[in-house]
């Protein structure tokens, strides 16, 4: 499936467009704005995808913003991964920026609101400014802060920057409509108290502008033209461009939302993404359950698919939720003509072709991949001992039944025909070896027509076989609508992990940590990099073979 490397058609599209073709703009410059206060997830990816793509498209550039305003949430660790996540993505940003890099420009734009009698410093605490302002059906009431002349609120405020006040003493707020039927009007807080040490700035401040307000600065500084973000910040466009009208910036960028993406049994806050990891749900922000960039990628998400279903979601006003078998979909079209074929076990069952030459161990030639013939072929062992899937056998099967049972003749894939002939027990009962034989004419590639099996196993030689690690996956979380009083948490699924020990071709040794290979019968597998070791393979399940969704 080849990548389309252009966004379809879609009211930004229409609009960058249009400001092109009136001269509005001469160049396109948008901007990937994350807070560092966590890892991207999908949702985010998206967001990348449209932005980088759309200015590629116009020949314009796009700068990777870091929106550092709260430094009690924010680290160098979240920036670093950031930063790798938008390159693995296959994206290079033009300009590479830091909210905190304006902190200056940012407070003289404060001072330049309070000089136009637009921003006062606030003494109510934070529950009194929620009651004053009012309610979606009630308008606000003024504080009696809002009546403060300049003078004292440029005093309160430099001295609020030099540290004379506790957290939660004062705010800023600007002055703009305690009535307004938008809330977000209603005399907004646009600078906070926080002694707090930022991962840029150290602790050269302990006030730090509020995103409401720092965000259109910063789009306005670097010469933002088109400010793309979700659906949720619609409401606060009005206080976007009040911001830049009113601190009197030259640059006039445009905010325009388009819905976020949502995809079924997954959790897009980050907030919850936290908690998951915090309260050890999970392995970490790259656990290959996590909708994270970089849970997907250890899981073994090609940045191709990726893209191609970020576009493919389209770009849209209205909120939906994507099915999570779209994803799915994508990965498997990416590695269809990418991954190498191979057979793996993952709960092995012993079987011993009794009427198999003993010592004898048998080459057997399969295509790497039979839809890249280029690719070429592998040599696979054959001997007397091999295991099959436990699962692959039944002692007392229902009708309709073609796999292993005694008494019947399945084929081995790549192989020959073998026949049940005796079943091994321990002393609880259990089955732990199967005696077979074989017939030497039935040899795959041979042309044999004798007669026909219904059943085809896969299998690893016993003696040559290489132990590996299986992780298969589950949705992490189960979708159903919380009850009263009921947390997400209620909703991750126990059985979201199952780890099982098995076996590979022994070609397999020299599997690299994120190397892909499609399982004959099992799905598609990435070597994981965070528990692979030399002396053992581990792989994560990235997606099954098949699917019923269609696009």
């Amino acid at each position: 499936m080849e990548e389309n490397n252009t966004t379809s058609s879609n009211f930004i599209k229409n609009i960058i467009t249009e400001d092109l073709k009136s001269g509005k703009h001469k160049e396109i410059i948008t901007r990937f704005p994350p807070e560092p206060n966590g890892y991207l997830h999908i949702g985010h990816a998206k967001s990348i995808v449209i932005n980088f793509g759309l200015a590629d498209e116009f020949n314009g550039k796009t700068n990777l913003r870091f929106d550092d305003t709260n430094p009690l949430k924010e680290d160098v660790e979240f920036v670093e991964s950031i930063k790798e996540d938008v390159k693995w993505l296959g994206y290079e940003w033009e300009e590479l920026h830091y909210a905190s890099n304006y902190f200056d420009e940012m407070y003289d734009r404060a001072v330049l609101l309070i000089n136009k009698g637009l921003a006062y410093v606030e003494d109510l605490s934070v529950d009194e400014i929620r009651e004053y302002r009012g309610t979606l059906k009630e308008p606000g009431k003024e504080s009696p802060s809002r009546s403060r002349s300049i003078e004292e609120n440029l005093d309160l405020f430099e001295r609020m920057k030099n540290g004379e006040f506790q957290n939660g003493e004062k705010v800023l707020r600007a002055k703009i409509d305690m009535s307004s039927p938008n809330i977000n009007l209603r005399d907004p807080v646009i600078y906070r108290i926080s002694h707090a040490t930022h991962h840029n700035t150290g602790d050269k401040w302990c006030i730090y502008p509020m995103y409401a307000y720092a965000h259109p600065l910063e789009d306005a500084i670097e010469g933002i033209t088109h400010s793309i973000c979700t659906l949720e910040f619609e409401d606060q466009r009005p206080l976007y461009n009040w911001v830049v009208e009113h601190c009197e910036m030259d640059a006039k960028p445009q905010q325009i939302e388009f819905a976020r993406l949502n995809v079924t049994n997954t959790v897009m806050s980050k907030r919850k993404l936290k908690q998951l990891v915090d309260e050890k749900y999970v392995d970490g922000w790259d656990d290959p359950r996590m909708p994270t960039i970089s849970g997907l990628r250890r899981k073994g998400y090609t940045p191709e698919s990726i893209r191609n279903f970020c576009r493919e979601t389209g770009v849209a006003k209205n909120y939906g939720v994507v099915d999570v078998q779209m994803m799915e979909h994508f990965i498997r079209e990416d590695l269809k003509l990418k991954a190498p074929r191979t057979m793996g076990v993952l709960k092995p069952l012993k079987v011993v072709i009794t009427n198999y030459p003993e010592n004898q161990v048998e080459m057997l030639d399969a295509e790497i991949n039979p839809e890249v013939p280029e690719m070429g072929t592998r040599q696979i062992p054959f001997s007397r001992e091999i295991y099959i899937e436990q699962d692959d056998f039944m002692e007392d099967p229902p009708k309709k039944y073609f796999r292993l049972f005694p008494g019947n003749e399945v084929r081995l894939k790549h192989a020959y025909f073998i026949k049940c002939e005796e079943v091994i027990k321990d002393d609880e009962g259990n089955v732990v070896e199967l005696r077979c034989t074989y017939d030497p004419e039935t040899k795959s590639g041979t042309g044999f027509t004798g007669r026909k099996v219904k059943g085809t196993l896969h299998w690893v030689e016993a003696t040559q076989a290489i132990a590996a690690e299986y992780r298969i996956y589950e949705p992490l979380i189960l979708d159903e609508e919380q009850g009263e009083g009921e947390s997400f948490l209620d909703n991750v699924n126990p059985n979201s992990l199952e780890i099982v020990q098995g076996f590979v071709e022994p070609n397999m040794k020299d599997a690299k940590p994120q190397d892909k290979f499609q399982f004959f019968r099992h799905g598609y597998f990435n070597v994981d990099p965070k528990h692979t070791t030399e002396e053992k393979l581990v792989f994560n399940q990235i997606v099954s073979l098949k699917s019923s969704f269609k696009l």
